[in-house]
């Protein structure tokens, strides 16, 4: 993001303000709450599927709003914008590997990478003569930072753990998928999963067994990047309702195709669901066009929200993420969170 001037955040009015305030500011909690009857309403909020209590924090509205005023000041909210727009991944690594060696330096007990989508996932192996293999030396970068342990949700390949040197959580938003469309009230008997490629199938496999459906698998081939050609279908859809269950969707090529493939073969409707919607390109146009009834995608990688309207669908992990890290801090279960 270097197209963003960078604000020294001591030089805006807003710091003045709070240096002028830090002087004469001293806290007492249970004056806070004695003076507003209303603090906890106040400080509380809903933010998605998040419940935050601020009203036990040493703050008042005062500070608050200058908190705010210096965000504002310093580029905060644009920067965020666009960070939830997913631009610029290898910033958002850097700053993600500043962040473990502060806290590394800081005699941190522990330190969990908490990666909702990990960068660089799809190239976990050498396709061709001398290409990288990125999704090892990224591990190979987070490791070295100082982590101790990783929480991922549907990386591209499961063997990426292996990567690591350092344990990995590696979570599924399976069971959101599978709550979302028992939800709809579908006939069992009138559902099938659709495994968009040979790698898909064992996961379209569990949504099946979970769903009580038919299953069908697809065979693709990428004659190059980001263009996908079906060229067969395993299983009968003939008068179906299909559900394509992916880990990912980019362009929304391969989504078109495997798609259209199935309208070919007698599907009565398509759903498809992704946990990573990276959305990219003309992928947005090419769902829009699509015959595709409903895209479902969960907000691991924040989706625009004037671009959650017509097919696109974004459902939130973060139920499923908190309870995951309780238990890594409890010492709990987490496979059990998806048995």
């Amino acid at each position: 993001m270097s197209d963003i001037p960078v604000i020294d955040p001591t030089m805006t009015p807003a710091w003045d303000t709070l240096d002028q305030l830090a002087d004469n500011f001293e806290p007492d909690l249970r004056k806070l709450f004695a003076d507003d009857p209303n603090r906890t309403q106040t400080f509380t909020f809903d933010a998605a599927d998040l419940h935050v209590d601020l009203s036990k924090n040493l703050v008042c509205p005062t500070l608050v709003g200058h908190l705010l005023a210096l965000a504002e000041q310093t580029g905060v909210l644009e920067l965020r914008d666009r960070m939830f727009a997913g631009e610029h991944i290898n910033d958002a690594l850097m700053e993600l590997l500043i962040m473990i060696d502060a806290a590394k330096r800081a005699s941190a007990r522990s330190i969990t990478a908490v990666i909702t989508h990990y960068g660089y996932s799809r190239q976990e192996r050498k396709a061709a003569p001398r290409e990288p293999i990125t999704a090892k030396l990224v591990a190979d970068l987070l490791s070295v930072a100082g982590i101790d342990n990783a929480i991922c949700i549907d990386l591209h390949a499961s063997a990426t753990q292996g990567f690591f040197d350092v344990p990995v959580n590696h979570m599924t938003a399976m069971p959101i998928f599978v709550d979302y469309f028992e939800k709809k009230g579908f006939d069992p008997a009138d559902l099938c999963i659709v495994s968009p490629d040979v790698g898909r199938a064992k996961e379209a496999k569990k949504m099946q067994l979970l769903l009580d459906s038919d299953i069908a698998i697809m065979h693709k081939d990428r004659p190059r990047h980001n263009q996908a050609e079906i060229t067969a279908l395993i299983g009968d859809v003939t008068g179906k309702i299909c559900i394509i269950n992916d880990d990912m969707i980019d362009t929304g090529g391969s989504l078109v195709a495997a798609a259209d493939t199935l309208k070919a073969k007698g599907a009565d409707c398509i759903y498809a669901c992704a946990t990573h919607g990276i959305l990219s390109g003309p992928a947005f146009d090419r769902i829009e066009n699509s015959c595709i009834e409903e895209v479902v995608v969960t907000n691991t990688i924040p989706v625009p929200l004037d671009r959650q309207t017509g097919k696109i669908k974004v459902i939130s992990v973060a139920p499923l993420l908190a309870k995951t890290i309780k238990n890594v801090y409890e010492n709990g279960s987490v496979s059990g969170l998806f048995a």
